[in-house]
């Protein structure tokens, strides 16, 4: 049972920078693949990143690949999203997620455990 913590959204403006935190435990030793995930009421949930928690490979989807950067802290069991140069569009309820594996994957059905999402709004 992997439980996750999340923090750090909040009301920006158009251009700024916002990180997000995602604190695990009660996982495996090995730790788990992370992701994030974006949703817009009405509105599927999108993946957005993800980090495989043993190599690092980390991978983005097109709208924000070049903007944030996810990365992991495997001493202290959490992962963190940076996004710089926020647009109105990335305005959503912002998950982290887990997989019961360390490998990351880009799809929604892959991942496990959820936290309770952040709310990332952006003014323009």
């Amino acid at each position: 049972q992997v439980q996750l913590t999340e923090s750090g959204g909040g009301l920006v403006q158009a251009g700024d920078s916002l990180r997000l935190s995602c604190a695990s435990s009660g996982g495996a030793a090995e730790g788990h693949g992370m992701g994030w995930f974006r949703q817009t009421p009405g509105q599927r949930r999108d993946f957005v990143a993800a980090i495989s928690w043993d190599t690092g490979a980390t991978y983005y989807s097109d709208s924000v690949r070049g903007r944030f950067t996810i990365s992991r802290d495997k001493t202290k069991n959490t992962g963190y999203l940076q996004m710089n140069n926020l647009k109105p569009e990335d305005t959503a309820v912002y998950y982290c997620a887990a997989k019961a594996t360390p490998v990351a994957s880009i799809l929604r059905s892959a991942y496990a455990y959820w936290g309770q999402g952040t709310q990332v709004t952006v003014s323009s």
